[in-house]
């Protein structure tokens, strides 16, 4: 997706209908992910959705005047939905890019990664680099801060636009694609959970993209941001970051 058009699309609907400020409302919705986990996936006993965000932005509230309401939805459409005014904070595993910044604002950084790659098991080469994979078809998902890099990089021969995490797991299990790139923590906590036996994470790979999540908001919000950031900044000191990090397995 080229900048611009990616650009037009979030933007056009915030400059639509007046934005009243949303810290002032009572419950604020928070617009989430059902995939991503360890932060943010949908619990399908409870049918919430939970993983680290989701306890961290209930934690900033619950120490702010605000109360929060999380709604599911796909990942692409995060920031669309936030500058429509369908959800009030954006709290996913959504990196802090130049790009996204010209459209909406972040919180201070809350955890700091890059990308992973994974290949069917029956692949024991180890890559190190995106080169290394000249001419094969990688899988991405749509939205994510990698799918300029891939598009324009010249290297494969198809990069294949995925919805969510869960096909592309199924596509490189089943070998119908032979590569792909994604949030390396998210991969991992996935394959833990050993539903896709036949994908490996290939640990020789070096990243070439890395970033930091933050909790999104509109530009038109800057009172909520800065409760935001200083709920977050009391959180990190008390310890109560560190241990949401830790019950998700991201010590």
């Amino acid at each position: 997706m080229e900048r611009r058009t990616f650009l037009s699309m979030l933007a056009g609907s915030a400059l639509a209908g007046g934005l009243s400020p949303a810290w002032a409302q009572a419950v604020l919705k928070v617009g989430s992910t059902p995939t991503g986990s360890p932060f943010t996936f949908l619990d399908t006993k409870t049918n919430t959705i939970e993983g680290v965000m989701v306890d961290l932005i209930k934690a900033i509230a619950g120490v702010s005047d605000f109360k929060v309401e999380v709604e599911g939805m796909q990942f692409s459409t995060l920031i669309p939905s936030l500058t429509g005014n369908k959800v009030d904070i954006v709290a996913a595993a959504m990196y802090i890019t130049p790009v996204r910044k010209e459209v909406i604002d972040f919180s201070d950084p809350i955890y700091t990664y890059g990308e992973g790659l994974i290949v069917p098991a029956t692949d024991t080469k180890d890559y190190v680099s995106l080169e290394d994979l000249k001419g094969k078809t990688i899988g991405v998902q749509i939205g994510t801060a990698y799918v300029d890099r891939l598009q324009s990089s010249g290297l494969f021969s198809e990069v294949k636009l995925y919805k969510t995490l869960p096909d592309i797991l199924a596509d490189v299990n089943a070998a119908r694609v032979q590569a792909a790139v994604f949030d390396l923590p998210i991969i991992a906590y996935n394959l833990s959970q050993g539903q896709f036996p036949r994908v490996r994470i290939v640990k020789s790979y070096k990243p070439v993209i890395s970033g930091s999540v933050g909790i999104g908001v509109r530009k038109t919000d800057g009172e909520l941001l800065k409760k935001i950031n200083a709920g977050l900044a009391k959180l990190k000191a008390d310890g109560t970051v560190d241990k949401i990090l830790a019950k998700w397995g991201l010590a």
